[in-house]
């Protein structure tokens, strides 16, 4: 009886332990998974030292709750150009909805203020000038991101031939183009570096050279980054070597240069027509006769 007594009491005590060992186990093993957790960016939440957000991000969050509203009434072909817009300007964290939110909010903003300012009186012109106004707030949105993607588009075309020629100097020294891009993506700024950066960021997410380089092009409809991406995809498709396309397209997209160059220098004179007749021209003209006239005003006033 004693001798069960005395090994019910070790198993009581083995069985305690092993259950304050797993116990510490647990949760050495949740620290342990939540600290990786964090370590990929989904760290716990502090609800105690959330910071007020700044009005900016208020006002980002109504301008997208209204472009959201607004693109459920329109079709999708709109939405995707109005994706395809901000993405040749550069904006990749901007939504759709919250860009055509802008505009919406421009076009009653704008107005509202007119109005305010005109409460006391409502004449057909201030009418005419509340609905310019709209207007005005409707469209500057757009003409100005796409007056910054038309420039971001000159700019890539101008580094696309120095973009070619370090690809060739690394091709040529026996690096695979796939190196030979990463090494001249830490070279290359600018908003050809950026996309670079991202068709390389796409290869190693698991896409092929191949259609990242076609996702680039989807992204920048240039003419010289479709002529390297054509290029390139063809030569990797048909076997041909690298070093040969690069080498033949960088003489291209030089001779391409050189002839848009001469093509600028010709319209010269006649973006220089309207500056010299309206501006140059008059300015001599009072220059060299307004003494001239004067002085003959001066005289037939005397002889009157």
């Amino acid at each position: 009886m004693l001798i069960v007594l005395l090994l019910g009491i070790v198993l009581s005590g083995a069985a305690v332990a092993l259950a304050a060992r797993g116990l510490a186990l647990g949760g050495a093993r949740r620290q342990e998974t939540f600290a990786q957790i964090s370590a990929y960016g989904f760290a716990e939440a502090e609800v105690e030292h959330v910071e007020p957000r700044s009005p900016r991000d208020v006002a980002n969050a109504a301008a997208a709750a209204v472009g959201r509203l607004a693109l459920r009434g329109l079709s999708e072909a709109f939405e995707r150009e109005q994706r395809t817009v901000l993405r040749s300007a550069g904006f990749y964290q901007v939504e759709p909805a919250r860009y055509v939110g802008y505009r919406i909010l421009g076009a009653l903003v704008i107005p509202g203020l007119v109005l305010l300012a005109n409460a006391g009186s409502m004449s057909p012109r201030q009418v005419l000038m509340i609905a310019f106004a709209g207007a005005m707030g409707w469209v500057l949105p757009s003409f100005a991101v796409k007056r910054r993607g038309a420039g971001r588009l000159e700019e890539i075309d101008r580094e696309t031939p120095e973009l070619v020629d370090l690809l060739v100097t690394t091709v040529e020294a026996g690096i695979g183009f796939t190196g030979a891009l990463q090494m001249v993506s830490r070279s290359v700024q600018g908003p050809l570096g950026q996309e670079l950066r991202i068709t390389l960021h796409e290869q190693r997410m698991g896409l092929t050279i191949e259609d990242a380089l076609q996702n680039m092009l989807a992204r920048v409809d240039s003419l010289s980054v479709r002529t390297f991406v054509q290029a390139i995809v063809q030569g990797q498709t048909l076997g041909v070597s690298i070093g040969k396309i690069l080498r033949d397209l960088a003489v291209d997209m030089r001779k391409r240069r050189r002839q848009l160059a001469e093509e600028q220098a010709q319209k010269a004179p006649t973006k220089m027509l309207f500056p010299l007749v309206f501006l140059i021209l008059p300015a001599m003209m009072i220059i060299l006769l307004g003494g001239v006239v004067l002085g003959l005003g001066d005289v037939l006033g005397g002889n009157l």
